[in-house]
């Protein structure tokens, strides 16, 4: 077993998970850091309805790519559970099955997207002056998906080896690429929202080819021909636990679309973008407690499949509160400083006035997410699919979709915002009482 996979059984959990969080959160940083820039480039040098336009085709282009992050994470599980029970021989044979099915499967979608691209656009709510810019803005980004896919599939085997670090390093590469290039094609070129894409485009090749280089050069999990043949007992247990990060993505998707049209039907185009800047504040400002959860994952699932319960509880409780206090700071800096952060992605005067308080709302129960996200990432990590995919569902699929659908009938736009803490709590609570019965019953 190598030195470094070994090492998340038998090494200090704090200091462990300090190892694995740190990396993981720099390397979600600048993720968020890329998309959040992108959009106040966009809306800076492009206009606010810029911003509207990449909301619509964001989700769609992360909903492609999720196949990546499912197949990523379910396939990372088995890996971190067999290297964590000597089983070498299953972890390069699930490898092999990722790599395949994430290249055909996204291949797949980029095609189909490319032949009803209007059409999809109008599903996720490309509503009146959004589509011309939308348009821009979602063919050279689609042609750049299965490189992202395998990022995101890839990153999450780096990390089940064990080696957060270039982990962190796949996801700065293209952040600093992005942002680079969106100056040149934006700023200098004026190439508007193609010159965007294009940008992000190449931003996720660079981001493939450093993977690559990762996997050849210094990953442990050295890949021979026969194990990339489909092994269908494997395929099936890496789509079962799979199906909990796509089903999350799916769901983010319907969400969008709901989201996007509701907003135009009670706010116009401007409500859209306001959304716009929320959404890139979410993955921004939360990535700390994402960080964690990723670094979370594979401590669970070796210390899992090792059958060291001990250390799995002790990862749990650990992680919970790292992120709840993370988390507080993170609100409180919301609730001081919401004015200021909008200011520096637009300077339409209507969008300057909804979006602080409208942050503010969507924020309120930050708090206590961590306890339905650590929650949720145990049961994947232990390769429980069902109630994984369950509580994974539970605030998007469960609460938020359908307040969002009865709320604003009485409250207009206001509803929409106050959906989103109501939905935090209903389904950490949830959460909550699931993850400690199963600490009762199980990790013993």
């Amino acid at each position: 077993m190598a030195k470094s996979s070994g090492a998340l059984g038998s090494e200090n959990i704090k200091t462990l998970l300090f190892k694995q969080a740190v990396p993981a959160s720099i390397g979600i940083l600048f993720m968020s850091v890329n998309i959040l820039i992108d959009t106040i480039f966009v809306g800076q040098w492009i206009g606010s309805l810029a911003i509207a336009a990449v909301s619509v085709v964001l989700p769609i282009t992360f909903l492609i790519s999720s196949l990546g992050m499912a197949l990523g994470i379910g396939g990372s599980s088995i890996i971190s559970r067999a290297l964590g029970g000597n089983n070498r021989e299953k972890a390069l044979k699930t490898f092999g099955n990722q790599i395949m099915l994430t290249l055909s499967l996204s291949v797949i979608t980029v095609v189909i997207g490319s032949f009803y691209s209007e059409e999809v656009l109008l599903l996720f709510g490309a509503n009146g002056e959004i589509m011309k810019p939308a348009k821009e803005f979602f063919m050279p980004v689609l042609f750049g998906v299965p490189f992202l896919a395998l990022c995101m599939m890839g990153n999450t085997v780096i990390r089940a080896e064990g080696k957060p670090k270039f982990a962190m390093i796949a996801m700065i590469i293209p952040a600093f690429c992005n942002i680079i290039l969106d100056i040149i094609f934006i700023k200098f070129l004026n190439l508007g929202m193609f010159g965007a894409a294009l940008a992000t485009s190449i931003s996720y090749f660079m981001c493939f080819a450093f993977i690559l280089w990762f996997f050849i050069y210094k990953s442990d999990l050295r890949l021979h021909l026969n194990h990339f043949n489909f092994n269908f007992k494997i395929v099936s247990e890496i789509t079962s636990l799979g199906s909990v990060t796509f089903a999350r993505q799916g769901v983010v998707a319907i969400l969008s679309i709901i989201l996007n049209h509701t907003l135009f039907v009670y706010g116009g185009e401007h409500s859209v973008a306001v959304y716009g800047i929320i959404s890139r504040m979410l993955m921004f400002a939360l990535f700390p407690i994402l960080g964690v959860t990723q670094g979370f994952l594979p401590i669970a699932g070796y210390n899992y499949g090792a059958e060291n319960f001990e250390r799995v509880k002790e990862t749990i409780s650990i992680s919970i509160k790292w992120s709840a206090g993370l988390a507080t700071i993170i609100f409180i800096a919301i609730l001081i400083f919401a004015e200021s952060i909008v200011g520096v992605f637009s300077n339409d005067a209507a969008i300057i006035k909804e979006t602080p308080n409208a942050l503010r709302l969507v924020f309120a129960a930050s708090p206590i997410i961590a306890i339905q996200l650590i929650g949720a990432a145990y049961f994947q990590a232990a390769g429980k699919a069902i109630p994984a995919l369950l509580l994974t569902l539970t605030k998007q699929g469960f609460f938020l979709i359908p307040l969002i659908l009865i709320l604003p009938n009485y409250y207009g736009v206001f509803g929409i915002w106050i959906s989103f803490p109501i939905a935090d709590i209903l389904a950490t609570l949830v959460t909550g009482l699931y993850l400690k019965r199963e600490m009762i019953r199980k990790l013993i």
